[in-house]
């Protein structure tokens, strides 16, 4: 029996583990893929305070680092559901697992969004791609394009223009929508070149693989030969499993504020997955922090015994 259980090791479930585990309590980190969520796709952060740059997969170490300093726990399983009986909590897992805690936050991270298009599964590995810091060198020398304008898409690119013959910027609206700054250093690149205001509408392939993709503006079709594609835009949250636990909005997010409370006493939400306005490692750092000191739950607090002192204990879900 832990008293937390962070399931999903992103910002806000590791920040979560690490605050837990400072303030006397148990915290088991159970994560499905590879820790550090989406953070782990940036090649450069340069946004958190007190450090000048660092790439996400080393900003994620560092945080895994930590926590298994601290006496946290960790395992590699996909959680598939979580029960509420009472103060306790029951997760399980689709390896089998079962765990239990005195409480739950819910913060299961986002997945890349798809284009949507025919053929766009089977092309994934074959010419489609989603992170630069990945993949970026199988097209070193080659020409790709780049589906987004947000900061995201922006910073892939970047990376991209580093190693690439040529990068070509596809944006559905009519202009970026990403930092300033990253717009300047990215167009300042003699090998980037953009199209705004267009929608792919088709992938074109050969013999299983990418090789070029179809654009259409203002009712005209154009063909663009290239080698890979990275799409950028944007992320969906991955909250239906937990939907009976936590209301979600239209979107598919957990519709809760600040509070990060739910309609389930002893369970909460964290992180990215939650309806917020900036989403940002900082922000979910935040979350993380306030759910593991331990916070309100429908406006009151969820008192388990724990060494025999009455204490308000979350579970942490980021998967």
């Amino acid at each position: 029996m832990y008293d937390i259980i962070v399931v999903g090791g992103g910002p806000a479930g590791m920040t979560a583990a690490l605050y837990a585990q400072r303030n006397g309590k148990s915290a088991l980190v159970i994560e499905k893929a590879g820790f550090g969520g989406q953070i782990t796709h940036s090649p450069k952060v340069e946004n958190l305070p007190g450090t000048l740059t660092i790439s996400g997969n080393e900003f994620a170490d560092s945080m895994l680092s930590q926590i298994l300093e601290q006496g946290a726990e960790i395992e590699i399983e996909t959680v598939c559901s979580i029960e509420s009986n009472g103060n306790k909590k029951i997760v399980k897992t689709e390896e089998g697992g079962e765990y239990e805690a005195y409480a739950v936050i819910i913060a299961t991270g986002v997945k890349h969004r798809m284009l949507g298009l025919e053929g766009e599964n089977e092309l994934v590995g074959e010419g489609i791609s989603f992170c630069a810091v990945c993949d970026g060198d199988f097209y070193s020398g080659k020409t790709v394009c780049v589906a987004g304008g947000g900061n995201s898409a922006l910073q892939e690119a970047i990376l991209l223009s580093d190693k690439c013959k040529e990068v070509i910027m596809l944006q559905d609206l009519p202009e970026f929508t990403g930092e300033e700054r990253l717009q300047q250093v990215l167009f300042s690149r003699g090998n980037v070149s953009a199209h705004t205001g267009v929608k792919i509408t088709r992938l074109i392939s050969e013999g299983g693989e990418l090789t070029g993709v179809e654009i259409e503006k203002n009712g005209a079709k154009q063909e663009i030969k290239c080698d890979g594609l990275f799409v950028a835009i944007g992320l969906i949250p991955e909250n239906e499993p937990f939907k009976d636990l936590a209301e979600l909005n239209s979107y598919g997010y957990f519709d809760t504020d600040e509070s990060c409370t739910t309609k389930t006493d002893g369970i909460f939400v964290a992180g990215d997955c939650r309806s917020k306005t900036i989403r940002q490692v900082t922000t979910a750092a935040a979350d993380g922090t306030k759910k593991a000191r331990g916070c309100p739950a429908s406006h009151k607090e969820v008192s388990v015994k724990i060494n025999g002192k009455a204490d308000a204990l979350p579970l942490i879900l980021t998967n």
